[in-house]
């Protein structure tokens, strides 16, 4: 054979050893793959199976761990209970009864009924078997007839209801029906539904990260429109209304000389020169009565409740007599004579605000401090000239004193020591003097109608203190000044002028412009003034026997 023909042949001959050689190894194979069985012919791949899922056994695998897990926690609890006494044991079985050996439906009743799910749930089917196992939801055992039946609201024996009434035929109504007639009354005074009851009104913004919030009501989603920004009362005009008058059920025409609000309860003290102490109930409507205590021959100079409310002390325009109301037991107590205490007349006086000291203000300067309790002297100072008027400190500690001279001093209440003496600037003699419940201010009332308000510490260590402002308001002399207990009014009044009152804003220390009204001229001469506890209410006595009273809208309580 020629060489040419020899090298063409060798290629072909190796391909079908290599090819030769493949096709016997392939059985060999699968033999070792599969031991003690004969060798299987190779299927072609179109006809090959493909292998079997493992979901199937998953599952069993799960079924069985889960079988010996509650085996487990079985055993567990036998163990536990053995250890139990029988009084827990018989507890458990009153509160979870008796499951016996099966812990499962136990936990099924702890769960409660489930509803089932639609069948188009994308659960497996292992799931829905576990779902389908517990019990569904059973009906009541029993219902209550009336539950079902609407209650019936009576139209014709109230006489709000009575007004909505459209027929005779509606002299009952659902509650259903009241609160849709309801809701179309109240949008029948309105004109219409009002924005902040409309639910269909929704926010609208364009910011993508507050689509979620779109649906809330503009009401819920705003603050500012509905809270005050500050609680400080606000200067330039102050709102108030005018009231009942406090004494409009006991009417009288002899001047009022004191008017009081009751510290802890919402009463009113009225009394004048009718010999007559009468409590009010405040209401600002009516103002009802509740009592009245007749002192004969005894035209009251002044009144005031004791610090704690349960005693009412009257004093006379020409009697050194001192009269206690014990409001508790009813008893009209006289105080004839103080031991050590030789005044003629007792006319003026203070009390402290703790409650313990007694102020009287005698001729020839002097002052006399008496016990509160047992209606004894402590002791007495002394000023040059004529006391006009005096008052404690907030913390009744120290007394203030004005004198006849235009000169006030500075007094300790436990040592009886002058602790400061300044000449009030511009005053040719006080007439008034009060402090502030804050402990910050002391204003000071002359004849010429100037109000001094000064800063209590100045007062205390200058002896020339400057004041911060002079009120000038008023023409003739002040004869009353009262602060109110937030110390953001000063309430300044003249005896001697017909509608001489003004209210002074602090710390602006501006007169507020809508009080008095002068084309009414109701206020006439005023002789006494008191706030509420919490400033709710302004009260003034005037020389007709009338106690105006007016309702402050900035305070919310009495």
């Amino acid at each position: 054979m020629p060489p040419e023909r020899r090298s063409r042949m060798k290629p072909d001959r190796r391909a079908a050893a290599r090819q030769t050689r493949k096709t016997r190894m392939k059985p060999d194979r699968r033999a070792r793959s599969r031991p003690g069985g004969p060798p299987r012919k190779a299927a072609p791949s179109s006809q090959r199976k493909l292998p079997a899922r493992p979901n199937a056994a998953a599952a069993a695998i799960a079924v069985a761990a889960a079988e010996e897990e509650r085996r487990l926690r079985q055993r567990n609890r036998l163990t536990l209970e053995e250890d139990k006494p029988a009084v827990e044991r018989c507890l458990e079985e009153l509160v979870f009864g008796d499951v016996g050996d099966d812990e499962d439906s136990l936990l099924r009743r702890l769960r409660g009924p489930r509803v089932q799910e639609h069948e188009d749930s994308g659960d497996s089917e292992v799931e829905n078997e576990a779902k389908d196992n517990f019990p569904t939801q059973e009906k009541p055992v029993w219902v209550d007839e009336e539950d079902e039946d609407e209650e019936m609201v009576d139209m014709i024996n109230n006489r709000f209801r009575k007004d909505m009434m459209k027929n005779a035929s509606e002299s009952k109504l659902s509650k259903d029906n009241l609160r849709k007639r309801l809701k179309e009354e109240f949008q029948h005074a309105m004109g219409g539904i009002p924005a902040w009851a409309d639910t269909n009104k929704r926010k609208t913004s364009s910011d993508d990260e507050s689509e979620e919030d779109e649906d809330e009501d503009d009401l819920l989603q705003r603050t500012g429109n509905f809270i005050s920004t500050s609680t400080s009362l606000p200067r330039g005009i102050l709102k108030m209304k005018n009231c009942q008058h406090a004494n409009a059920e006991r009417p009288t025409t002899a001047r009022i000389s004191s008017v009081q609000f009751h510290p802890r309860a919402q009463v009113v003290m009225v009394a004048g020169l009718d010999n007559a102490v009468s409590l009010f109930q405040v209401d600002g409507k009516t103002n009802p009565k509740i009592q009245s205590i007749y002192l004969e021959r005894f035209p009251i100079f002044k009144a005031c409740f004791s610090a704690n409310g349960e005693e009412v002390l009257a004093t006379s325009t020409h009697s050194k007599v001192l009269y206690i109301y014990d409001m508790l037991a009813g008893k009209l107590i006289p105080v004839h004579q103080v031991r050590g205490l030789k005044e003629k007349i007792v006319r003026s006086f203070e009390i402290s605000p703790d409650g313990s000291f007694l102020l009287i203000n005698g001729i020839a300067g002097y002052l006399h401090l008496l016990s509160v309790k047992t209606k004894e002297l402590i002791g007495s100072m002394k000023i040059n000239g004529r006391v006009a008027a005096s008052t404690f400190s907030s913390d009744s500690k120290k007394i203030y004193a004005s004198s006849g001279d235009g000169e006030v001093y500075v007094w300790d209440v436990n040592s009886r020591r002058c602790l400061n003496r300044f000449v009030d600037e511009g005053s040719l003699y006080g007439l008034s003097i009060a402090t502030s419940r804050n402990g910050q201010y002391v204003a000071c009332g002359s004849n010429c109608g100037v109000v001094n308000i000064y800063n209590q510490d100045s007062c205390l260590q200058e002896t020339n203190p400057k004041p911060i402002k002079a009120i000038m308001n008023l023409v003739t002399g002040v004869t009353s000044l009262t602060f109110n207990p937030t110390s953001e009014i000063l309430a300044i009044a003249s005896e001697k002028m017909k509608e001489a009152v003004r209210l002074v804003h602090l710390p602006s220390c501006t007169v507020f412009s809508n009080f008095p009204v002068i084309k009414k001229k109701n206020i006439s001469h005023v002789h006494t003034m008191d706030f509420s506890p919490r400033s709710g209410y302004f009260a003034l006595g005037n020389e007709k026997g009338k106690a105006l009273m007016y309702r402050l809208h900035h305070y919310s309580d009495f």
